[in-house]
């Protein structure tokens, strides 16, 4: 994966999203080895996918798997967590999110 993260790179891409298919919709946490070994690799952002169940998944995708955003998907599709219990959670936790419209 991380081989073809910095080919995308160094053939123009100016973000990557990354989908680890084994935690998508586990609800269980992103793969979070996987995310800061991409983000590591490569210069551009790199936006996490697949896994989320929480705002405490989120926020460890954003500082310990050193993504820059993160899909949330079910939990908020299906109300689980709002987008503004999300954003209040991760700004109480010192995560810079921006502010709605």
């Amino acid at each position: 994966a991380e081989g073809w993260a910095v080919e995308a790179a160094r053939r123009g891409a100016g973000e990557l999203t990354l989908n680890s298919i084994d935690a998508d919709g586990t609800q269980a946490g992103y793969d979070l080895a996987l995310n800061r070994a991409i983000a590591e690799a490569v210069d551009i952002p790199v936006i996490a996918s697949g896994g989320a169940g929480s705002p405490e998944h989120i926020l460890a995708v954003l500082t310990e798997g050193k993504a820059e955003a993160a899909l949330t998907a079910s939990i908020t599709h299906y109300g689980k967590f709002s987008i503004a219990e999300i954003e209040r959670f991760l700004r109480e936790h010192g995560v810079p999110v921006r502010m709605p419209g």
